[in-house]
């Protein structure tokens, strides 16, 4: 995929978007990085916490700590009341985007929509190009 311009989702600045990875300028990777950093060290001194205590402790929004849940950066203990939602069929999930049999699912069909892809050689030939199934 080719660098394209893109624009930041956080201070809606242009940026070249390398193709890869957050929708973030740099200055705002670095920021979002930090604030994950705090998040990470928040939770490995006060053990599990639930969305209010992180959000007090380290002053981000919620939205951003759902992201970081979307993002499969944090996952949701398994015996908390409460998780976020698939995002295809709704049930209960504790971190990413998606439940393993949608993410299965998805997968399945992804596979069915790959056409024209060429066989790799088998050992190393020399030789003319050609044309496949005998055409001249």
């Amino acid at each position: 995929m080719a660098a394209s311009t893109e624009v930041c989702l956080r201070c809606k600045r242009l940026f070249t978007y390398p193709g890869f990875g957050s929708m973030y300028c740099q200055e705002c990777r670095v920021i979002d990085e930090e604030n994950r950093q705090r998040v990470k060290e928040f939770l490995n001194e006060h053990g599990a916490a639930n969305m209010y205590e992180i959000c007090e402790a380290t002053g981000l929004k919620e939205s951003m700590i759902k992201q970081y849940l979307r993002d499969g950066m944090l996952e949701i203990p398994e015996n908390s009341p409460v998780f976020i939602k698939c995002e295809r069929c709704g049930c209960d999930i504790r971190s990413g985007r998606w439940c393993p049999e949608c993410a299965a699912q998805m997968t399945a069909d992804l596979k069915g929509c790959y056409v024209d892809v060429g066989d790799k050689p088998k050992k190393d030939v020399s030789g003319k190009m050609r044309f496949l199934n005998g055409r001249k």
